[in-house]
């Protein structure tokens, strides 16, 4: 996904953090927050390699091939863990579209894709339509609202959902980046 080098280090540096932070996540007292965290990790150091501008390193096709093995793999587990929890699907959604678009950075000429035509609009247009939506559906449930409790303050990083609503939101946000550049 070599886009333009500012940019495509910008979207190095979101993605990278997000999976910083996923990580952070996994310390979380929560069995299924440690899952959903780990699966969101290696999403966010998926999409910041992903990223990384093509003048500073083009991989080999089989590196490609290796991401869409791991990606499609990881689409089994998501759809494997959606028979528990709809949240999966969206993780099966993501997992698909990084398949997808190591899948189109293999086919692409040269081993790299920047300018568009490296992926099939059938399946891209879709794509970018779920991540557009999950975006902006996303940014509307970090805006905080009123609360008559005012509940217990969240025990650590791992336990704060709104740090984990924020997460998701930029791996979106990165999705939508790369699969524009696709």
């Amino acid at each position: 996904m070599h886009g333009p080098g500012s940019a495509a280090w910008l979207l190095v540096a979101l993605c990278a953090a997000t999976g910083a932070y996923c990580l952070l996540r996994m310390r979380s007292g929560v069995e299924e927050q440690r899952r959903t965290a780990g699966s969101e990790a290696l999403m966010g150091f998926g999409m910041a390699l992903m990223a990384v501008p093509a003048a500073v390193i083009t991989p080999p096709r089989a590196a490609w091939a290796l991401y869409a093995v791991v990606f499609g793999a990881a689409a089994l587990r998501a759809l494997w863990a959606s028979r528990s929890s709809t949240h999966h699907l969206h993780h099966l959604v993501g997992t698909f579209a990084m398949a997808y678009m190591a899948v189109g950075m293999a086919a692409a000429p040269s081993g790299h894709a920047g300018h568009g035509g490296a992926g099939a609009p059938l399946v891209t247009g879709p794509l970018l339509l779920y991540f557009a939506g999950y975006v902006l559906w996303s940014g509307v449930r970090l805006v905080p609202v009123a609360t008559a409790g005012g509940g217990p303050p969240a025990s650590g990083w791992g336990d704060r959902p709104e740090l984990a609503r924020a997460c998701r939101l930029s791996m979106g946000i990165g999705m939508v980046a790369m699969l524009l550049i696709m």
